[in-house]
């Protein structure tokens, strides 16, 4: 890692206001990271703030919507500006959509996680890994999903836009074995987060359901980043259990278990 006169590398955290986010932000922070954390809602200001209490790290803001183009380019400008190089990269941001893909969902809502979860997850990467391998040394950190190993009724788009960013990620990984960068994929399940009030699914079995604490999440993200592990199954053993048999169950199978999951209104 590089470091500059106070001592500290920087990591760059998106979707770090709330949840495994902001858990992953306090990791890099207690490990000695300063920090540009990103998000698009205002609760990028004071996570900052709790980041940088009692003498801590560097903390850097940035409220973008990732959603778009020109965020992008802004928190890669934002980035470019500190004169700093990037030594850790949580590629984090995302959010999902529940609901029927006809006549459930809303074709902009949907767009809207593509460009979120998968193209801003290119894009970002395509401005910040360059540097990366030039120096070669970083760490890259793709928050990917347990639902990226099935097909998600209910879930498709998100489901689908979370096996693009396991299977970017392990590309990349492979291409950049002898380039010094390593890359690692998180892949949580439920976890208690806001995630499933934005989505619009309250009212389903995997809502209702056991979620892991992000801060646990985070944690092991945090550590499986450190050793350069390809890929971690965070949280409950049911997860890891559920990626393993991802890899084995056919996906007819798999993706009838989603639907029981979620389905809308399948907590009653």
């Amino acid at each position: 890692m590089t470091t500059t006169g106070n001592g500290r590398p920087l990591a760059v955290v998106t979707g770090a206001s709330s949840g495994i986010g902001y858990e992953l932000a306090v990791q890099f922070a207690e490990h000695g990271f300063d920090l540009i954390i990103a998000a698009e809602d205002d609760g990028v200001g004071p996570a900052a703030a709790r980041l940088r209490r009692d003498g801590g790290p560097q903390v850097q803001p940035v409220r973008v919507d990732l959603a778009r183009a020109d965020g992008v380019e802004e928190l890669a400008a934002a980035v470019a500006a500190t004169g700093r190089p990037v030594d850790a990269l949580a590629l984090n941001a995302g959010r999902g959509a529940g609901g029927a893909f006809v006549g459930g969902t809303d074709l902009a809502d949907e767009l809207n996680v593509v460009d979120l979860n998968v193209r801003s997850t290119v894009h970002l990467a395509k401005r910040l890994l360059p540097g990366m391998v030039e120096r070669g040394a970083g760490r890259v950190l793709f928050t990917s999903s347990v639902a990226s190993t099935m097909p998600g009724p209910f879930q498709a788009v998100y489901n689908g836009s979370k096996s693009f960013v396991q299977s970017f990620a392990e590309a990349l990984r492979t291409e950049l074995k002898d380039s010094g960068v390593t890359v690692t994929s998180l892949m949580p399940g439920p976890t208690d987060t806001g995630f499933f009030d934005r989505a619009q699914m309250q009212d389903t079995r995997i809502a209702s359901g056991h979620k892991d604490d992000p801060r646990t999440v985070a944690e092991q993200g945090f550590e499986a980043l450190m050793r350069g592990d390809q890929t971690v199954s965070a949280g409950s053993l049911r997860n890891k259990v559920q990626t393993a048999m991802g890899k084995i169950v056919p996906d007819r199978l798999k993706s009838e278990t989603h639907k029981k999951m979620a389905e809308p209104g399948s907590a009653s």
